[in-house]
């Protein structure tokens, strides 16, 4: 094929950093992946790697001001296995269900660690969260009222937060979660008689939770959003008349996943936070800090690897159908919230590094066209029997994925 038609190809995603290849073979943490496709016992199978989750708590740790902590936002990925890695790497977690609270007590991680947020709590969610010592993120009004009279029935002594729904939100951001008319969080101007109204009510008050949006890899933005939290947490804490024991102020870092993006520098988020903190108002001087993140985390260390079941030419271009699909990859297949379909970074694992050959899009075995993780894309020639990797795969793959769909059921799940 020329490289005039492989310059027609759609381009790929960019491979994140920290994969390396044995023999010509895609390798995780130094093993090939198909010997860790061979251990699993079949395709398809998300892989994530221990090694890169620790290198990115260690990057964060190393750019952020020695105060901040370290929360995992456990629905980017609450595999059981990821959360008791991050269990000896973080400082707490936070949770939006409770069924994630489950899933964190089965890994063995203790509740006082744990904060809950999340629109519409039910009352067995928040019995549950109270009695075992969550922080609670309250989100309105009448959930206060829930949690207080809950917690005043059960004899418990409640841990109550309250989620802000700030005046501002996140630019660039993927998702905006705050600014404007939201189902998240209390208004900021009626906060501070929330405020006033948990304190009187004998709680634990534990803070703030201002979250302003998600998956920005703008430095700029995540700098001025976090100036505007710490400015907004104080003038609360001011005006609630009550002292801020705690702000969660967010998380938003996002990763690149389409052609053209660049990743997030957080030395120089971490570097403008240092000095906000360095000159914070007196409000916040006694205040424990932290920030949330899930696929700034994890996302980068996840690869979902699927097999070729069948190569198909249609009107002259070339389909490698594989086992697996937008069932376990909503996100990479378009249909998770981008408005256009651009190509995540995928590779044909078995010739990792071998140079492009032909354009072909790689489907899944759904029957519906929306199926596809990658389109027109140039790869080496693929058959029958390789292995397709699509990274970026860590975060909202297996569990934001409509596995049940066409009765398919989940891929396994392995750390390595």
């Amino acid at each position: 094929m020329t490289d005039d038609t492989l310059a027609r190809a759609k381009a790929l995603g960019q491979i994140p950093r920290g994969f390396s290849a044995i023999d010509g073979v895609l390798a995780i943490s130094d093993q090939a992946v198909t010997a860790l496709v061979e251990q699993a016992g079949s395709t398809p199978l998300f892989i994530y790697s221990a090694r890169m989750l620790a290198d990115r708590v260690g990057r964060l740790r190393a750019a952020l001001p020695r105060e901040i902590s370290i929360h995992y936002a456990v629905k980017a990925n609450p595999y059981n296995d990821v959360l008791r890695a991050f269990s000896g790497l973080v400082d707490g977690f936070d949770i939006a269900s409770g069924g994630e609270l489950g899933i964190v007590r089965a890994a063995g991680i203790d509740p006082g660690l744990v904060s809950f947020a999340g629109p519409g709590k039910r009352d067995a969610e928040l019995a549950a969260a109270i009695a075992a010592g969550v922080t609670i993120n309250l989100e309105s009004e009448a959930e206060a009222e829930r949690a207080i009279g809950i917690a005043a029935a059960a004899g418990v002594l409640p841990r109550l937060a309250v989620r802000v729904n700030p005046d501002f939100d996140l630019k660039g951001s993927g998702m905006k979660m705050g600014g404007g008319a939201k189902p998240f969080g209390v208004d900021a101007e009626r906060v501070p008689d929330l405020v006033r109204r948990v304190v009187r009510s004998g709680a634990e008050w534990r803070g703030f939770h201002i979250f302003a949006g998600s998956q920005a890899l703008s430095a700029d933005a995540l700098i001025e959003t976090q100036a505007l939290t710490l400015d907004l947490a104080a003038r609360l804490a001011r005006e609630s008349g009550a002292p801020l024991p705690h702000l969660n102020l967010g998380g938003g870092f996002g990763i690149p996943y389409f052609p053209g993006e660049q990743p997030l520098d957080v030395e120089q988020v971490g570097a403008a936070l240092s000095r906000k903190l360095a000159d914070r108002p007196a409000e916040l001087a006694d205040t424990r800090l932290c920030i949330e993140l899930g696929r700034w985390l994890v996302g980068e260390a996840g690869v979902y690897l699927t097999r070729v079941i069948d190569r198909k030419i249609s009107h002259g271009e070339v389909f490698l159908i594989t086992d697996g699909g937008m069932h376990h990859q909503l996100a990479a297949s378009g249909n998770f919230g981008t408005v256009v379909r651009r190509n995540y970074p995928v590779a044909i694992a078995t010739r990792f590094g071998a140079p492009a050959e032909e354009i072909a899009s790689v489907v899944g075995c759904l029957c519906t066209p929306l199926d596809k993780l990658a389109e027109r894309g140039a790869f080496p020639r693929a058959d029958v029997g390789d292995i397709v990797a699509v990274f970026c795969a860590g975060a909202y793959g297996a569990s934001a994925s409509p596995m049940h769909f066409l009765g398919q059921g989940p891929a396994a799940e392995i750390l390595v």
